[in-house]
């Protein structure tokens, strides 16, 4: 802009509230502001109710692994717990195993 014009939201022969004056007095110099460091892992406190079922429940409770870790962290835990909900879902389909059928008791009637 021209010395004439002021920028938007200044008055004249002011400088803009968001710039610090140049320490070598030929103006005002951007802001320089150090980023926010991020905050560290925190738990969210989500509750988690039991199902009921022992396997299905203790997947559940691994979930808990990723609220210490950094969020790059968390898709490890949930595709395991993933897993792991799969693999008892899918045990849970295919039902129980039926008994061994024994052996027959060989046949004594055997005369010489």
């Amino acid at each position: 802009m021209s010395d004439s014009m002021p920028e938007p939201g200044t008055a004249a022969g002011t400088a803009p509230r968001n710039a610090a004056p140049d320490p070598s007095g030929g103006g005002p110099a951007p802001a320089a502001a150090a980023p926010p460091e991020p905050a560290g892992p925190a738990p969210l406190g989500v509750v988690r109710t039991p199902t009921g079922n022992a396997a299905v429940d203790a997947e559940l409770e691994r979930l808990a692994d990723a609220d210490h870790l950094p969020a790059d962290g968390h898709i490890e835990v949930y595709e395991d717990v993933h897993r792991g909900l799969r693999e008892t879902l899918t045990a849970l389909d295919a039902g129980p195993t039926p008994a061994p059928v024994p052996a027959p008791m060989p046949s004594y009637d055997n005369r010489s």
